[in-house]
């Protein structure tokens, strides 16, 4: 009988299924007088379809959370709590290639990397003030020896890699907010910060490094992340904002020295009514 094969095939589709179900009936009518052996063709040729869902629906979980697994961060928590002590303390997570460090490969020797130009003085000096993590798109077999070679003073608290990433239409994104961190309280940068963040908001934008030699890009940082930790604002997203389609280290100095000369002018003003 056709519709009996069309039933117990594991590849049709549920709607032909149903409808091979009821052309089925039609035929057990016909030929099944007995009331009791209608029923158990019935009830046959019912359940294999409905295992044959079941398995479906189990394979397709099953693959959802093999997707997710690709596609979604390892944990909902990608860090720690913070020390009770730390809570004031901001986050700076830094990405790894073209920020910190530059792979270049050649044929005669294969693959080098090298450090930044004042990557040493940046981590060691920031350091003193913000938790500092690496957040990389790269495997942790990549990330892990690149970052001792990098940090031996262990400068950096923390390494998340590419298991920590959300995979989104064939890239991987920094998800900022699985830190298990203030969001108020985090800055990242990279060389490629606002493609590579799902928080653009949070974001430090530097000059992607490729190897040149005269790089000041982590150096010119230092002074507005300086100030930044030691004055605690309560919305670093606010700052940043402030700083938008700008060079935040060039800007910052031009706004310093416009403070500086505004400070200069009410001092002179002060001494002038004072005479």
């Amino acid at each position: 009988m056709t519709g009996q094969n069309a039933i117990y095939s594991s590849n049709t589709p549920k709607l032909e299924i149903a409808i091979h179900s009821i052309a089925f009936d039609g035929v057990t009518n016909y030929i099944l007088c007995d009331k009791k052996y209608k029923a158990y063709v019935r009830a046959a040729a019912m359940t294999v379809p409905a295992k044959v869902v079941e398995v479906y629906l189990d394979l397709r979980r099953l693959a959802e959370e093999q997707v997710r697994g690709f596609t979604e961060p390892t944990s909902d928590k990608l860090l720690p709590d913070l020390h009770p002590l730390e809570q004031h303390v901001f986050t700076l997570v830094l990405d790894l290639n073209e920020t910190l460090i530059y792979s270049d490969w050649k044929r005669d020797r294969g693959w080098r990397t090298f450090k930044r130009p004042g990557v040493d003085a940046f981590l060691e000096h920031l350091a003193q003030f913000y938790e500092i993590v690496v957040y990389s798109d790269q495997l942790n077999m990549y990330v892990d020896p690149v970052a001792e070679r990098l940090d031996p003073k262990h400068c950096i608290r923390y390494r998340l890699s590419r298991g920590a990433t959300r995979y989104i239409d064939g890239k991987h994104y920094r998800d900022l907010s699985m830190l298990n961190r203030d969001p108020a309280k985090i800055l990242y940068i990279s060389g490629h910060a606002l493609e590579s963040s799902l928080q653009p908001e949070n974001c430090v934008p530097v000059k992607a490094w490729q190897g040149e030699a005269d790089d000041t890009a982590l150096l010119d940082l230092i002074p507005f992340l300086e100030y930044v930790a030691k004055h605690r604002p309560a919305d670093i997203r606010t700052v940043l904002a402030s700083y938008q389609g700008r060079d935040i280290a060039k800007e910052f100095v031009e706004r310093s020295k416009e403070h500086q000369r505004r400070m200069q002018e009410q001092k002179q003003q002060g001494r002038l009514w004072r005479r």
